[in-house]
């Protein structure tokens, strides 16, 4: 397998590029502690922040420390959480996570990949998401829009979220991991999304490998 090599002052380029069109940028979700940010992104999963912000307003008026989950059962919360995806296996997630970071951990999310991946139903990204906002992290996560917006923007070439991951941990400076992270996420929602991108209004267009691969072939076919 080719490791994927791209130029340094290109890639620099867009990262500027990127802080400047998005100076603020972090997370849409919406919690008061660590451990409130978990249950958010777990909650994220297939379901959009907004609709998750919607839910975790009301839940954690209630329900705010790994105690107070710990002691419900999961169809306690499933009724709290009905208007998430997935929302009967997210309850028995979240429950069972909180007993074991009450029992093993003190009520405190722990910080190591190793022990947050051993939590029932977080997963890379999960986990990855929780070290890059809460811990400051040097990780990168990769939802559906920071594959699509890196690999159009020559930021990676993988074709899996593992291989974009690697691409940008070796691309982009540790430092800026977390900026680089949101300002993804926010340029895949509002202008390259997956279908009918806005190319026209895109601050990247002069760097953008998607944009010049549909001129390209526009101009194959016209010629044809």
């Amino acid at each position: 397998m080719n490791k994927f090599e791209a130029d340094a002052g290109r890639v620099r380029e867009v990262l500027d590029r990127l802080a400047g069109m998005y100076p603020d940028a972090r997370t849409a979700l919406k919690y008061g502690s660590t451990f409130q940010l978990l249950v958010a992104v777990m909650l994220s999963a297939q379901c959009t922040d907004r609709q998750v912000n919607k839910i975790t307003a009301e839940l954690f008026k209630k329900y705010s420390r790994p105690e107070d989950f710990a002691a419900l059962e999961w169809e306690d919360l499933a009724r709290e959480i009905k208007g998430c995806g997935l929302y009967r296996n997210k309850s028995r997630n979240i429950v069972n996570a909180s007993r074991i970071l009450v029992e093993k951990y003190g009520s405190r999310v722990p910080a190591s990949r190793e022990a947050l991946e051993a939590l029932p139903g977080v997963g890379r990204k999960t986990a990855n998401v929780v070290m890059n906002i809460a811990f400051n992290s040097p990780v990168m996560p990769v939802d559906t829009h920071v594959f699509r917006t890196s690999r159009r923007l020559g930021l990676s070439g993988g074709r899996t979220p593992a291989a974009v991951e690697r691409d940008l941990l070796r691309v982009v400076p540790p430092d800026r991991l977390g900026q680089v992270h949101h300002c993804l996420i926010l340029h895949g929602r509002k202008v390259c999304r997956a279908r009918n991108p806005r190319c026209g209004e895109c601050g990247l267009a002069g760097l953008c490998l998607h944009i010049k691969s549909s001129v390209v072939g526009r101009r194959t076919s016209e010629d044809i």
